[in-house]
């Protein structure tokens, strides 16, 4: 009787885990995505907030010549991209051939890893010249890498301008392999994320790609 008793109660016990856990998860899920459509929205403004506003004759100046794109403030713009303007995120990756899109935070903590894509700190920032290297999490934001082929192309949004990326090499190194994350006179861009994608527990190797800035 007293086993039957024990019996019944572990699995209550479990039972109880596993909603605990599910709603752990969910709440997570819910996080990410709340935080990402608040930045996202925060990082438009910040872009729009950039340009100066346009006036009538401006207006009927440019459409009887040309659409031409309102110039934005340079100096603003830098200091702005250099400081995250108080948690203002550095800009916004684009994958559309995988079907990718997260806005990215600086850093590298669980917080910021559970949020958004991290810049790695000592790295260039997002469209300097460089290695501008950026991390996600396998089973969130960066889990479409799975799918990455060479020559897709990458696209970074910054405060500062736009730029393009394509995929030179995917590979997977060891965590103590840190070359990767060596600098370099080229423009560059080094995506990491844990590997293989669908391990249970800490994932015992990394995944590499890396791309080149192209023009436009």
């Amino acid at each position: 009787m007293r086993k039957n008793s024990c019996l019944r109660w572990s699995r209550y016990l479990f039972f109880a885990i596993g909603i605990l856990a599910l709603g752990y998860v969910g709440f997570v899920l819910v996080d990410a995505r709340l935080f990402q459509t608040d930045q996202s929205r925060r990082f438009q403004e910040e872009l729009n907030g950039l340009k100066p506003p346009i006036t009538g004759d401006q207006l009927r100046h440019e459409s009887s010549i040309s659409l031409k794109p309102v110039e934005a403030d340079p100096v603003r713009a830098e200091r702005m991209h250099r400081s995250g303007a108080g948690g203002t995120p550095l800009g916004r990756i684009e994958i559309r051939a995988i079907g990718l899109s997260a806005m990215i935070m600086e850093g590298t903590d669980a917080r910021t890893l559970r949020r958004a894509v991290g810049h790695i700190p000592g790295t260039p920032l997002p469209g300097q010249q460089g290695n501008v290297a950026l991390t996600g999490h396998r089973d969130t934001f960066f889990r479409p890498l799975l799918h990455i082929h060479k020559d897709d192309e990458i696209r970074l949004t910054t405060l500062k301008g736009s730029y393009r990326y394509w995929v030179d090499s995917i590979k997977v190194v060891k965590p103590e392999d840190t070359k990767v994350l060596d600098n370099s006179g080229d423009a560059i861009l080094t995506l990491v994320t844990c590997y293989p994608f669908y391990f249970v527990g800490p994932a015992p190797k990394r995944f590499i790609v890396r791309a080149h800035r192209i023009p436009g």
